[in-house]
């Protein structure tokens, strides 16, 4: 119970220079998932244009965003890869009622390093385990993060999830997991299409079929933390035509 107290009052501290820097002048404080990072900066970019505050953004696993959430961290909107996380911070009585909807889907893909590419056909029973050899899959961790939840549950769902259970490599989220394999650390790994599109190092092997695994929805809502002006307003703005073609642009698909 101590480490836990102890764990809650870190994450309270390294957002609350955050939290601060999102009054009026600087903008709504955004908790986003780290699958979407580059397509949440040009929202907030787009919104700064727009005349308005540009939004604080800060990135983590969803994860680690919902339990800084519960621990009291201060911030105006929650976009969470996970719809289970979102619901856990809803029934925690974190979310403004009314305020949560799925903004965006995804895609999950196999891929491995550019300069050591393996080959490999995804499908029942393909042979990963053999294609890894004594290297490790990288994905953010099965046991907590979306995209490690979703890799496993597709895994499981093609029958190969007991001959890697042993190798895999966790990351802390998505984009941890896709760096191990731009390093060339790890022969392959499993991250989101969106993620695979914006790394330079790393080629996709193959996509998982759709039916493999749980809709990879991610939802967004207002905090009852929040107390800034403008945070309705830009939920409301990645809502729009406006948002939702900043999404398309870096590989979203609709919710």
């Amino acid at each position: 119970m101590f480490l836990r107290f102890l764990s809650a009052i870190a994450l309270l501290l390294l957002l609350v220079p955050t939290a601060q820097a999102a009054s009026p002048d600087r903008g709504p404080l955004i908790l986003a998932a780290a699958s979407m990072q580059e397509a949440m900066t040009a929202a907030a970019d787009a919104w700064g244009r727009r005349g308005h505050a540009r939004p604080v953004l800060s990135f983590a696993g969803s994860s680690a965003l919902a339990r800084q959430i519960r621990a009291g961290a201060p911030a105006d909107l929650f976009l969470c890869a996970d719809e289970d996380w979102m619901r856990d911070v809803e029934q925690a009585g974190f979310v403004v009622r009314g305020s949560r909807v799925d903004v965006v889907g995804n895609r999950l893909v196999l891929v491995t390093p550019k300069r050591k590419p393996v080959r490999l056909r995804i499908g029942r029973a393909m042979p990963i385990a053999r294609a890894l050899g004594n290297g490790r899959l990288a994905m953010a961790d099965p046991d907590s993060v979306p995209a490690g939840k979703y890799g496993k549950a597709a895994l499981t769902s093609l029958g190969v999830w007991p001959s890697v259970a042993g190798k895999i490599a966790r990351g802390d989220n998505v984009r941890a997991a896709l760096a191990l394999v731009e390093r060339g650390e790890v022969p392959l790994g499993i991250v989101y299409a969106t993620d695979a599109r914006v790394a330079g190092g790393v080629a996709i092997v193959g996509a998982f079929p759709a039916s493999s695994h749980p809709p990879i929805r991610y939802p967004i809502a207002r905090l009852t933390s929040s107390r800034h002006e403008d945070a309705e307003a830009f939920r409301r703005f990645l809502l729009s035509p406006s948002g939702k073609a900043i999404f398309a642009r870096y590989g979203f698909t609709a919710p």
